[in-house]
């Protein structure tokens, strides 16, 4: 473009060159901050889909296996009360007719003690609360992990 022909060369004399009469484009509000800036307010979406795991602090301490030892992460757990339905779709019975339900299995860490048991069955699960183990033993069937 010949240099005559620009818009800068058409606000000459103006005084703000089309910049107004306050601002004169120095600072960035039109652009909603600099740098990282409102990444938990207006420009949250664009977080979400460019940066998922920006936010949070799951893997903060490095790999899970440098955990400190006094816990394991629990990801997957069930009640006492889901079990039943679980064993329609999952369970077997055992050579002495018993029913028998491997949650290690299926993914899951941890049985908690919500809900009743209808049935007695053997269940084996990596943990299980106190709560838990009392339900199952009382309905007449056993918790053991590996």
């Amino acid at each position: 473009m010949a240099t005559r022909l620009r818009k800068s060369r058409k606000q000459r004399g103006s005084r703000y060159c089309g910049w107004g009469q306050i601002g004169q484009h120095r600072q960035s509000g039109a652009r909603g901050g600099v740098g990282g800036a409102g990444k938990h307010k207006h420009f949250w979406v664009r977080t979400v889909i460019e940066e998922p795991h920006h936010f949070g602090h799951e893997h903060h301490f490095g790999h899970e296996s440098h955990n400190s030892g006094n816990h394991k992460i629990v990801r997957k757990w069930l009640d006492v009360g889901q079990l039943d339905s679980l064993f329609a779709h999952h369970g077997s019975f055992m050579e002495n007719n018993k029913a028998f339900l491997d949650l290690t299995s299926l993914g899951y860490d941890k049985i908690l003690g919500g809900g009743k048991m209808q049935s007695a069955m053997s269940v084996k699960v990596e943990q299980f609360s106190a709560t838990a183990k009392q339900k199952i033993e009382s309905a007449g069937g056993e918790v053991f992990s590996k």
